[in-house]
């Protein structure tokens, strides 16, 4: 490569606010007092918390030192497979803190938040039309929580019909938080093995579907990156039984615009808005997990509902079938906000383009790649692809000295050792909103860390060398972790 993202340069080293203050230090001064002075009873006041004595120049560099120390979105290309980390656009951000959002307490009456109100309705609205699934609920606040919300709409379904089931299948190839979703609603998670080709098999499906099955949660595509192209065979194999299909979303980024997953015979479907909708991901939140769900599962959506009457918008409990109210208030409002934003701003026309785009640049660094790293899957991916460290392993070089030697190039590392069905899995994802230069750029990279894989390892075993915190021993790192600068 003539010239990489990644540099020498100066990062600063920070303590904690406590040991930078000094006594008497202000970052304010406070205007002159129009009334006697009264000091407070000494008995109520205590000795208050301890805060750090600070001037605003202290605080400034503070924050500004540690946003140094971060790699986000808007810094570069974060290639998480699985995350679909694709940019913010700022207008989204500006739409969310218009004042008449901000300013809107939760607990107003109906008539003084019609705006709110009619945001959140048409967002159901778009998310049904984007699905093909009439119901929905924005009221979950992660996509964890639209799985649970998921489950317990199978469970509640099943007891309307009067009978409990206990188990549900979940492929080798679904999303991490699926079994976890499952046992918090009392099932028991039946794995089920993908085929040589990496999607699920008929035959296997219906080999472990019984009447005492709840259904099946299908990641579609798969975290194979693959799209599960014997879903109607499943889902009709699974409904043969009364079972339902969960179909998680997380993935709706290769499908946006282009599938209807009701005609895939999905009957409940989680979406992530801070992966396919743009809107902010990371840090453990904001998140937001609206569930779809089939017109027969709309009694059983999470109350309050926002619905549309005669007289407006309003908050209805009226849903004696309902789960229940997952938390309370009405999820993250403001992630809302921008995945409506990023709808309108998109458009449908933009919403299938941005699908058709995050396809092409995943096989793009698939081929382009595919030489240099060895794929298990050797097919057309969708929005991600699977390489893994077999190419590598003559070198005693592995799948975590890749990814650490990426970040002395500059580049955030791919997803690593996941999924589980591919041993040293390396899982890229470059979303729509990358170009050509710089997908090239990491292509140019990667290729330049198999070379020197071959030729000189060493480098790759010590990497990395030029961040701020060196190669950790990553069994103390997780036990004993690190907390300051």
């Amino acid at each position: 490569m003539k010239e990489t993202v990644g540099t020498h340069g100066l990062v600063f080293n920070e303590p904690l606010l406590w040991e930078k203050g000094a006594a008497g230090r202000n970052g304010f001064s406070m205007p002159p007092r129009d009334v006697p002075e009264s000091p407070l009873d000494e008995a109520l006041a205590g000795d208050g918390p301890d805060f750090p004595d600070l001037s605003e120049v202290d605080v400034v560099r503070h924050f500004t030192r540690l946003s140094q120390w971060n790699f986000g979105v808007d810094s570069g290309m974060y290639p998480l497979g699985s995350c679909t980390m694709k940019y913010n656009p700022k207008t989204n951000e500006r739409q969310a803190t218009l004042p008449g959002f901000t300013g809107a307490h939760p607990l107003l009456p109906a008539e003084l938040c019609q705006g709110t109100l009619q945001l959140m309705y048409d967002l159901q609205e778009f998310l049904a039309a984007i699905t093909g699934l009439p119901a929905v609920t924005v009221q979950p606040a992660a996509g964890s929580q639209g799985e649970l919300t998921g489950m317990l709409i199978f469970a509640a379904y099943h007891k309307s019909k009067g009978k409990a089931r206990h188990k549900i299948l979940i492929p080798d190839t679904a999303h991490g938080t699926n079994p976890a979703s499952a046992a918090l609603c009392g099932f028991k998670a039946v794995a089920v093995a993908s085929n040589e080709r990496g999607v699920l098999s008929p035959e296997t499906v219906a080999g472990l579907m019984d009447e005492d099955t709840a259904g099946i949660m299908i990641t579609n595509p798969n975290t194979l990156g693959l799209f599960e192209e014997n879903i109607h065979e499943v889902a009709r194999i699974v409904h043969d039984k009364g079972g339902l299909v969960y179909g998680d979303g997380a993935n709706m980024n290769a499908i946006m615009g282009i599938v209807d997953v009701s005609q895939l015979g999905v009957d409940v479907m989680h979406l992530n808005l801070h992966k396919t909708f743009s809107t902010p991901h990371g840090g453990g939140g904001p998140g937001s997990g609206p569930v779809c769900v089939t017109s027969e599962l709309a009694p059983f959506l999470p109350v309050p509902r926002v619905v549309k009457t005669q007289k407006g918008y309003e908050l209805s409990e009226d849903f004696p079938q309902s789960v229940g109210k997952l938390h309370a208030f009405y999820g993250n409002f403001g992630i809302l906000i921008r995945a409506y934003s990023y709808i309108l701003s998109m458009g449908a026309a933009g919403l299938k383009k941005a699908t058709q785009l995050a396809v092409l640049n995943a096989n793009y660094i698939k081929e382009k790649l595919k030489g240099d790293f060895h794929l298990p899957y050797d097919r057309p991916c969708m929005h991600e692809c699977v390489f893994n460290d077999k190419n590598q392993e003559a070198y005693r070089v592995t799948t975590l000295d890749i990814a650490k030697r990426l970040m002395e190039y500059g580049f955030h590392p791919p997803t690593v050792y996941f999924p589980l069905v591919v041993h040293g899995a390396i899982m890229v994802e470059p979303t729509e909103t990358e170009c050509k230069q710089d997908i090239d750029a990491f292509i140019e990279t990667m290729k330049a860390i198999a070379a020197e894989a071959r030729e000189n390892p060493k480098l790759l075993h010590e990497a990395p060398q030029i961040t701020k915190v060196r190669r950790l021993d990553e069994t103390l790192a997780a036990r004993k972790p690190r907390l300051t600068g």
